[in-house]
Formats: C-alpha cells, structure tokens, sequence
C-alpha cells in the first residue's frame, strides 16, 4: 500500500473559538482539515482555557487572540453558533480577520459567523451566504447575500447552516489547498 499524500501538509488554521460555539460548525470543518494533513489551532481569548459549545461539547483554546501572527497561518475559520457575536467584539479578532483578507488567504464563515466579517467590515461588494437569519444585517454590511449551501468568492467561504457542512468544509479545504 502506497503512503497517500496529505494535501495540507505544513498549512496551518487559526478556528476562532469562544462559549456557545455551534458544535458541529466548529469540529466538523477542523476534523475534515486534520484528515488532509492541517493543522488547526483554537484560538480564544485565553489559552488553555475550556470553552463550551451550544450543545455541551467542550473545546480547549491552544493559544490567546494576542498570541497568533497571520502571517504564520494560511487560513481562518469562524465557526457559527453564539459565539460570532462575543468574538466579534475583540478588536484582537477583526484585526487578524482582516490582516487574513488583505492577505487574500481563506476566510471560512458558517451561520451566524458572517457577523465577524461583517464587524472586520470586509463584506462589501463579496458574494455569500449565512443563517437566513442574519440576512439583514450581512446586507447592511455590503454583503451580495445568497441562499446556497456554500458559496466561494474570491477567498472568502461563506456557508448557512449544519446541514452544508460537507459542501463548507470541501469548498474551504479545496481553496487552502492552493495557498
């Protein structure tokens, strides 16, 4: 048997992570990276510290927001749940957000996470999807907002709920794959 080749092999992924992140947005998109050979660094707020997700599945941050340079990583995710609403109040967060989509590296945002990209203010003109529930306000932030289950533009991924994870995580994957 052959030794397969892991395609993101020596890229590394921030994943933004504070309480009430929805659990499924933040580890199935983290597992599917790992499996290709990522590796994926939680950051929160404080390192070493447990953060909880919306359905109880617990999440330990590897490092604090004021610990990670973007230069020293190809991409970031910004899971959905509750927890785009805290984590876009730290300034630490939009910078790096924004550094990342200066440096046209992949930014992946699922459901309520569009509210991140939203505060970084880098939605206008982009075209992407989110939780049909915050629609609005990803409109009010210059957004070209569709109904789709993963929707690409440039290198920023936006998807809108559980459901689209396999089309999320491919479509992320696929675009770190060329950085």
């Amino acid at each position: 048997m052959e030794a397969r080749t892991l395609r993101l092999a020596g890229k590394q992924v921030v994943c933004f992570v504070e309480s009430e992140f929805e659990d499924l947005e933040l580890w199935y998109p983290v597992m599917r990276l790992r499996e290709e050979g990522a590796t994926v660094h939680f950051v929160g707020p404080k390192a070493n510290q447990v953060y909880i997700g919306k359905y109880g599945v617990p999440c330990e941050a590897d490092k604090a927001m004021g610990e990670v340079n973007p230069a020293d990583y190809a991409g970031v995710l910004v899971p959905g749940g509750w927890a785009p609403d805290k984590l876009r109040r730290y300034p630490e967060v939009l910078s790096f957000v924004v550094a990342m989509h200066e440096a046209k590296k992949p930014i992946g945002h699922i459901c309520h996470a569009g509210w991140v990209l939203a505060s970084a203010k880098i939605l206008r003109g982009v075209k992407t999807t989110s939780t049909p529930g915050i629609k609005d306000d990803m409109e009010n932030a210059g957004a070209i907002w569709v109904d789709e289950e993963v929707v690409v533009d440039g290198h920023i991924v936006g998807s809108r709920r559980p459901p689209d994870l396999p089309a999320y995580a491919k479509a992320f994957a696929d675009l770190l794959a060329l950085q």
